[in-house]
């Protein structure tokens, strides 16, 4: 079969013939359609993720959209390796797979699966967050901030506060669910002293974090700094565009009624991650969540690897 094949740690997946999957006992079979790329997918196949297996080959791609031998058309995540989603076919675990509703179309479902999960997951299954209460989302202009942004709305928050770098992406934010905007500044001066509005302001309850690094310090620093007005926050990290690691000043956790949490796919049962993208997907058309998307077939993949950047989303068409 065809399929974008990762063969040595850091290099560009490329197009070439794989063999053929077969399930093992219990697996299913699937025939891919649609399956995105994400920052996930670039990781795990430079092999600096977490999850990477480190087996090589393997065929590149965490989750897609495709369809059972008996025809049901299903989102499915996290193969079995050395299998990926950029392939003609594929085996999954049964559990794995989540039956789609029929006006969610498969280039959507494919681009929204991994971002929109990871925000999904981060307010339901890490923040717990309840309806009435205030958001923060840093870094809030990419592919996955931009969902935070409107699933935060759609589950109930009274108010939802947006930080990012691009101006312009950040003001269009108003328009997707976003009340407040704040630039990201050079110096972080004026940055913090307006995050810290905010948590004085009626309080930040959840904060979902996608960069880390001097932005992630200086909330957890306003924070601190907004006093005892403040209410608890719950702070989620999720990304870590900005930087890998960030030293925090000790007297700023000390200071503030501050719970530090991760999300992604180790800090959740693996049964509840998948129920909370199945809920998060049929969320998705009512909630009128939009994403850019940009297609592609496989064949591609050399090319739009180097080429192409995570707005819109890429996805890849297998015929």
């Amino acid at each position: 079969m065809k399929a974008a094949l990762v063969v040595a740690a850091g290099k560009t997946p490329i197009y070439g013939d794989f063999p053929d999957p077969v399930p093992a006992p219990g697996d299913v079979s699937v025939t891919v359609r649609a399956a995105a790329l994400s920052n996930l997918v670039r990781s795990r196949a430079s092999g600096t993720h977490y999850s990477s297996s480190g087996q090589l080959p393997f065929v590149a791609g965490v989750d897609g959209v495709g369809r059972l031998d008996d025809g049901r058309r299903v989102y499915f995540l996290l193969p079995r390796a050395p299998f990926g989603s950029m392939s003609e076919r594929t085996v999954v675990p049964p559990s794995h797979c989540l039956p789609l509703p029929d006006d969610l179309d498969d280039v959507t479902a494919a681009a929204i699966g991994n971002p929109g999960m990871s925000a999904w997951a981060a307010f339901t299954e890490r923040a717990h967050l309840q309806v009435g209460e205030a958001v923060l989302v840093n870094g809030a202009t990419g592919t996955a901030g931009r969902l935070a942004v409107q699933i935060a709305k759609s589950l109930g928050a009274r108010k939802v506060v947006a930080t990012g770098r691009n101006v312009e992406a950040l003001q269009s934010l108003r328009g997707w669910g976003a009340d407040v905007t704040i630039p990201l500044g050079e110096t972080g001066h004026a940055f913090e002293e307006a995050v810290q509005d905010q948590f004085r302001d009626g309080g930040i309850d959840v904060v979902i974090d996608y960069l880390w690094g001097p932005s992630a310090e200086r909330i957890i620093a306003a924070g601190a700094q907004a006093g005892p007005e403040s209410v608890p926050i719950r702070f989620v990290q999720v990304g870590a565009m900005s930087a890998p690691t960030r030293v925090l000043p000790s007297a700023a956790l000390r200071s503030s009624a501050l719970t530090l949490l991760g999300s992604g796919i180790s800090s959740i049962p693996m049964d509840r991650l998948v129920r909370s993208i199945g809920d998060m997907l049929h969320a998705a058309v009512p909630g009128h969540f939009q994403i850019a998307t940009k297609t592609f077939p496989l064949s591609a993949v050399e090319h739009v690897w180097a080429t192409e950047g995570n707005q819109p989303r890429t996805v890849f068409l297998i015929p």
